[in-house]
């Protein structure tokens, strides 16, 4: 294992065990060290951790900064997926900053490039923050249907996420949302 992955490893532990400070300096180690070795990738995604970092410690405008970096980073190499993970990330760091309708851009952004690259999981995970936050913002209908879209693609639901699921269910069922049933004998094959 190189140096520099022995430094993002060691990163990941303090950052895992809310040593932020520590995950900080570290990550800075790894990022040259990935410059060094000629690596711009494995530098832009430290330069995503060091994001992450700035974003737990509660500094969102050096958070947006590093993240955009990277996201230039990863746009210039049309790294679609990692394009997608900095664009989902940028959009926790515009929630942080109160920043909600760029938020929602990013987050737009992000699921649709996992949308379009078959990344289910991804795809699903941005659906789910999105309805997070309209349902913070108030948008409770808005933020059901989002968030229960987003469990669509979920494989192994929490069980706060099947109740969920259920009650997005049941709500679409009584507004006239839902689905048509499908009577098999009636179907064109």
């Amino acid at each position: 294992m190189s140096q520099a992955e022995q430094l993002k490893e060691q990163g990941i532990k303090f950052y895992k065990d809310y040593d932020y400070e520590q995950a900080l300096k570290v990550f800075e180690q790894a990022r040259a060290a990935y410059e060094q070795e000629a690596k711009p990738d494995l530098a832009a995604e430290m330069l995503v951790n060091i994001g992450l970092v700035h974003r737990a410690l509660n500094q969102g405008q050096q958070a947006l900064e590093v993240m955009q970096q990277a996201l230039g980073v990863f746009q210039g190499m049309n790294d679609a997926s990692r394009t997608a993970q900095v664009l989902g990330n940028l959009g926790g760091v515009y929630v942080k900053l109160g920043d909600k309708e760029q938020a929602y851009n990013v987050y737009r952004q992000a699921a649709d490039i996992f949308d379009e690259l078959g990344d289910k999981q991804r795809y699903s995970e941005t659906l789910l923050a999105m309805g997070e936050l309209q349902v913070k913002e108030g948008k409770f209908m808005a933020g059901a249907a989002t968030y229960g879209v987003g469990l669509e693609s979920v494989e192994k639901l929490s069980a706060s996420q099947r109740v969920i699921k259920g009650l997005v269910g049941v709500t679409n069922r009584l507004l006239g949302n839902a689905p048509a049933q499908s009577d098999d004998s009636t179907d064109s094959k």
